[in-house]
Formats: structure tokens, C-alpha cells, sequence
């Protein structure tokens, strides 16, 4: 048995350790932190904790970068499972009857939940880090839950959420950064 066999074979165990751990008193939670749509209100609040803090002709430049930021971490996730075609644990087979929620199709690897929330939640954190440093605390342990959400559904492998939150953290950092020069080039053309 190879190396990443093994590491497979370990995030399969995790996975049904933790998928198992459920109970449908809970589903309902977690299938509405799993939803997209929950996190409109959240995030409409942010991006207004944002705009307050900056120039408001710099607003442009926050738009931008932060649907920059989504759709290209979005994209590139996209790329990564049709690249790796790791399904999900609910479309394998071997795994699925193991799992609560058993329901889904396509590739996991690696979860695009977990990328676009920890991407936010890193622009969010250095955007509000001197500002609001109670909310760097909540868009954490949000990112934590939604990715926790993929796994307690048996959509994705802890492995899948934890490089989506890898990738999410460089993301959200390249766009912040970006956000940053942006910001900086503005201010000094005037």
C-alpha cells in the first residue's frame, strides 16, 4: 500500500468517524450552514463593515477585488476536481452506504464550500483586523463550520475541506494584497 493510499484510507476512517457522529436533530443546522444563500446576510453585512472603513471612492476596488477573489477561487477549484476526479463520498461507491446524507454526485476534491469561505473570511480578517476584531473570531470559526458542514453531510473528505481551506487562505491573501495595491495606486493619483 502506497503512501497516499494510506493517507486516503485515513481520510476515509476520519470521515466516517465524523459523518457518524451526526443526528438528524442536527441536519437541519447543518444543512443551512452548508447553504450558499444563509451567508448573504452575513456577508452584506461584512462588505458594509468594509465599505465604512475605506474611502468610499475606493469602493470600486473592493467589488472588484472581492469578486475577483470568488470567482477565481471558485474557477480554480473547478479545475482541481475535474483535474483530480476524487469523488465525493456520496458518490462513491464502498463509502456512500457507510454515510448519513448519502445523497450527491460529482468530484470533491477539493471542496469549493470551504475555498470561498476561507478566502472571505481572510480578506474579512485583514480588511477589519484594527477595526472589528471580534468579527476576525466569528468569520473563523464560520469558515470552520461550513467546511465541518461538508463532511457532517457526507458531501466531502476532511481532506477535501482542509486543502479547500489551504487554498482559501492564499487566495483570500493574494486578493486582499491586491485590494491593498489598488487602494494605494488610487490615493496616490490624486
Amino acid at each position: 500500500m502506497t503512501l497516499i493510499d494510506q493517507i486516503l484510507d485515513i481520510d476515509q476512517s476520519v470521515l466516517l468517524y465524523l459523518n457518524n457522529l451526526g443526528s438528524p436533530k442536527w441536519d437541519p443546522f447543518w444543512l443551512f450552514v452548508t447553504n450558499k444563500l444563509s451567508s448573504i446576510p452575513l456577508y452584506v453585512f461584512l462588505f458594509y463593515l468594509m465599505v465604512k472603513k475605506i474611502n468610499k471612492k475606493s469602493v470600486l476596488y473592493l467589488v472588484l477585488s472581492i469578486g475577483s477573489m470568488i470567482v477565481f477561487t471558485d474557477q480554480i477549484t473547478n479545475l482541481f476536481k475535474h483535474s483530480f476526479q476524487r469523488l465525493r463520498p456520496c458518490a462513491q461507491e464502498g463509502v456512500l452506504e457507510l454515510i448519513r446524507q448519502s445523497d450527491c454526485w460529482g468530484y470533491g476534491f477539493f471542496s469549493g464550500h470551504s475555498s470561498n469561505s476561507m478566502a472571505v473570511a481572510v480578506f474579512v480578517i485583514l480588511m477589519l483586523k484594527t477595526s472589528h476584531k471580534p468579527w476576525i473570531y466569528f468569520m473563523i470559526l464560520w469558515s470552520i463550520l461550513v467546511g465541518y458542514s461538508r463532511i457532517y453531510l457526507g458531501l466531502h473528505y476532511p481532506l477535501d475541506v482542509l486543502c479547500g481551506w489551504a487554498f482559501g487562505i492564499i487566495s483570500g491573501t493574494i486578493f486582499f494584497t491586491i485590494f491593498q495595491k489598488l487602494q494605494t495606486r488610487f490615493v496616490q493619483l490624486q
